[in-house]
């Protein structure tokens, strides 16, 4: 099981509990597919409520040392864990693209990206601020900020290593400890984050990892535990509805990173070269499977024919392929049932109107393959207008004014990301301030780092990852009244 790699050891089969590699109680595992070829490339223990449990009274023990820690000792964790991140970056893409199969140029795109979240919040650790407010003469009033305790964090499969550590960064910054369960499509990256905590010193019980199938089952053991005080969650809307009514029976404090509906609006004044590769880097990251990325195309009538042009043939350019292979500039989508969804959604819109440009079938391989799609001449009330795609699939409408521009783009019930590409200064501001999402590109889609706060409104979920507001959804504030100061 070495693949290749310059640290084996990386490569971790079993949960991680307390400090300890341990396995299933149960004895149980499951297959871990590559996504390119459809080859198994590990087995990895499959925990369950147990093991949970386990790892929530862990956390819950460690949790009253290290909140004590000085933030400059948690600070100088964090960093080492950075570094040590970046030290292994090649190691840890690898890894990455066997297990999600994303290009490794993307992949080792990912690594850094997610190893700055470690960096920032290693500074921001010790930045964690009071106040003392205005208060009468024989009194004094204070305000401090204490870790909210411990943390129970889901995470998908189309990031695995990034969206681990803008979640678990800002935790350890904050005092809280971890409970992590990994998208059970790529455990393979949070296994391999654990090995490397423990080099850089995190100590046991402080981060825990739980590779598992039975996501309801540990979920369940997640929301129904008095221990933990904060769960967050990236993920479908659906099952965040779910968590969070879970999570009410114990008045939880929650963080939800939910679904998107992204719109790039392409106005006649828009830099077209500037809004193709926008649009291409935004819609065909990862093969379509992000979040955020391009959902929708709305294209002012004035451009729409050259856009479309334009967009399509730079599409035609692509490379599909096993991520391994430098020429791949495409690889493949995570599974053979979401590869059959992305390929119904298609059928759907093409049987209500929607015009074949290029692409629309699966490829014939061993690996889950879709090509790069373009659908014209879509409408507003086609399935896949309102569908978060999840896949190569780029559907583009057109617009006559901004007012119908920015009516499409709300009419959804999704608010995360959104773009717009325009020259004008008072549409940049009317349009911005205009689209219920939370976050806006204006001539930009590569929005995402650490430096800004990442999340949604509606049901784009709630709470920010990143940016100094990150640290906010881990921490309590606490009043301080000192009286008598005059007796």
């Amino acid at each position: 099981m070495g693949f290749g790699l310059s640290d084996s050891s990386l490569l971790r089969p079993q949960a991680f509990i307390n400090g300890e590699w341990v396995d299933a109680k149960s004895g149980a595992e499951y297959p871990i597919i590559n996504p390119a070829n459809g080859e198994v490339i590990s087995h990895v223990a499959d925990v369950g409520q147990f093991e949970a449990k386990n790892a929530i009274e862990a956390a819950q023990t460690s949790m009253e040392l290290w909140k004590l820690k000085s933030p400059t000792d948690r600070s100088n964790v964090l960093q080492r864990w950075h570094d040590l991140i970046i030290a292994n970056a090649g190691d840890l893409a690898s890894i990455l693209t066997l297990e999600q199969g994303k290009p490794l140029a993307e992949a080792k795109g990912e690594i850094l990206y997610g190893a700055s979240y470690l960096k920032w919040f290693a500074e921001e650790a010790k930045r964690i601020y009071g106040d003392i407010l205005p208060s009468a003469q024989d009194r004094r009033s204070l305000v401090i900020k204490q870790p909210v305790g411990v943390v129970a964090a889901i995470t998908p499969w189309n990031f695995p290593n990034a969206m681990i550590a803008r979640k678990v960064a800002p935790a350890l910054a904050a005092g809280c400890t971890v409970v992590l369960k990994p998208a059970p499509e790529t455990p393979l990256s949070a296994l391999a984050l654990a090995e490397l905590a423990v080099r850089a010193g995190v100590p046991a019980g402080v981060f825990n990892v739980l590779p598992c199938l039975k996501a309801e089952e540990v979920g369940g053991v997640f929301t129904a535990s008095p221990i933990v005080k904060k769960l967050t969650f990236t993920g479908s809307t659906p099952v965040g509805k779910l968590l969070l009514r879970q999570c009410a029976d114990t008045v939880k404090r929650t963080s939800m990173e939910l679904g998107g509906n992204a719109p790039v609006i392409i106005f006649n004044d828009a830099d077209i070269d500037l809004a193709v590769a926008g649009a291409l880097a935004s819609k065909f990251r990862n093969a379509g499977q992000t979040c955020i990325c391009a959902n929708r195309l709305l294209v002012q009538e004035g451009i729409y024919d050259r856009f479309l042009a334009k967009f399509t043939e730079a599409i035609q350019a692509f490379c599909l392929g096993d991520g391994f292979d430098a020429k791949t500039t495409l690889g493949p989508v995570i599974t053979e049932k979401a590869l059959n969804g992305i390929g119904s959604l298609v059928k759907g819109a093409l049987g209500q109107g929607a015009r074949l440009v290029t692409g629309g079938k699966p490829v014939e391989s061993d690996g889950w393959f879709y090509e790069p799609t373009v659908l014209a001449d879509v409408q507003a009330d086609m399935d896949i207008f309102s569908e978060e795609i999840f896949g190569p699939v780029a559907p583009v409408i057109k617009f006559k004014t901004d007012t119908d521009a920015i009516a499409m783009a709300n009419d959804t019930s999704f608010g995360l990301a959104s773009y717009i590409y325009t020259q004008d200064i008072s549409r940049i501001w009317q349009v911005s301030e205009a689209l219920e999402y939370g976050m806006v590109g204006v001539n930009e889609t590569a929005i995402s780092s650490e430096l800004i706060p990442f999340g949604g409104v509606k049901e784009s979920g709630h709470g920010r990852e990143g940016s100094k507001y990150g640290l906010d959804d881990y921490l309590e504030t606490k009043y301080i009244c000192m009286g008598g100061l005059n007796a």
